[in-house]
């Protein structure tokens, strides 16, 4: 199998990359990534000279970037595309790089399929194009009702999947995920934030109180999830990739701080942001049932085993948290 996977530098993408080359040794994966400040190809040191995988630094909102990547290969099967702006408080500050990357971006992958220059795509979205949700669970028909900028983008290029499908048959399926964490997580969501924050002796930034719900998955099983959904998904189909770990932000925060030997003290409680979401949780009795996927990881044994990652790599995010970048996200945010 052929496969191009946009985003594959980032964190989800790299896993997903290096969990398709160990599982399956023969398939041919091409890497499309604009390595934006998430971007990070030290990600993937572990398999970069394996011959049946290729770098192309390129943005999927660039028609002829994409095309010149999905060529190499002559026949791609699918593309898998993690390439997304996602982080909420980024995209507050600026919504414009959010549209051009998860609307205009999606919109020339679909465009590149309905060519023929892919057999299929898979698009790799979130449970915040739902909005939030005080009781029960979103479900794959759910209405959509963003309240982010970063959500609303999703939210687009999700529509234009279906528009696509709908108007020119255009064979693509949307996943909607819960939360991602785990090993190579950039350093400025809530796990890997506060995990890093405490290893330098610094306290950690909790919006308001703390009592915003998410629902959680580690980085091993939303890999298997979409092994499952590119080999079993149905054409034209809407999958949630839900587990079941809801907790709230100060449940994470305590488990983290006993986890490294810390109390409340560390917790620094700061002005919750425009539009935060209250709680998010995804229904997924359908990719279970129709197609045998289920999590198999302890939320709280991933969660520790995760802190442990960031404690032996410091080097790595190290050098990402003295980024250029970095010092312009504490300016806006002051963590």
């Amino acid at each position: 199998m052929k496969l191009l996977v946009t985003g594959g530098a980032g964190f989800m993408g790299s896993n997903f990359i290096k969990h398709i080359i160990k599982k399956y040794p023969d398939y041919k994966i091409i890497n499309l990534d604009k390595l934006t400040y998430a971007g990070n190809l030290e990600n993937l040191k572990t398999i970069e000279n394996n011959p049946n995988y290729t770098f192309v630094r390129g943005d999927i909102s660039k028609a002829k970037e994409v095309e010149k990547a999905l060529k190499i290969l002559k026949g791609v099967d699918a593309i898998i595309n993690y390439a997304a702006e996602t982080h909420v408080d980024r995209s507050i500050l600026n919504p414009r790089a959010f549209i051009e990357t998860d609307v205009l971006g999606t919109y020339e992958l679909l465009e590149a399929v309905k060519k023929g220059l892919a057999k299929k795509m898979i698009q790799i979205s979130t449970d915040e194009v739902f909005g939030e949700i005080q009781d029960g669970q979103f479900y794959e028909d759910s209405p959509f009702l963003p309240n982010s900028p970063y959500s609303a983008s999703k939210a687009g290029g999700d529509l234009l999947c279906r528009a696509y499908k709908e108007t020119y048959q255009t064979p693509v399926i949307v996943t909607h995920s819960c939360n991602f964490f785990g090993p190579n997580q950039y350093p400025e969501k809530l796990i890997p934030l506060f995990i890093t924050n405490l290893l330098e002796g610094k306290k950690v930034p909790l919006y308001n109180n703390g009592e915003n719900i998410r629902e959680w998955i580690y980085t091993k099983d939303h890999c298997e999830a979409i092994d499952t959904i590119l080999h079993k998904g149905q054409i034209g189909e809407v999958y949630n990739i839900g587990t079941g770990n809801e907790k709230k932000n100060i449940e994470i925060t305590e488990i983290i701080l006993e986890e490294l030997g810390y109390g409340k003290e560390m917790i620094e409680h700061v002005k919750d942001r425009p539009g935060h979401d209250t709680r998010y949780a995804v229904n997924n009795e359908k990719l279970v049932k129709q197609l045998g996927w289920k999590p198999k990881t302890d939320f709280q044994k991933a969660l520790k085993e995760t802190v442990q990652w960031y404690k032996k790599n410091k080097q790595w995010w190290q050098k990402l948290k003295s980024s250029e970048y970095w010092e312009y996200y504490k300016k806006q945010y002051q963590t």
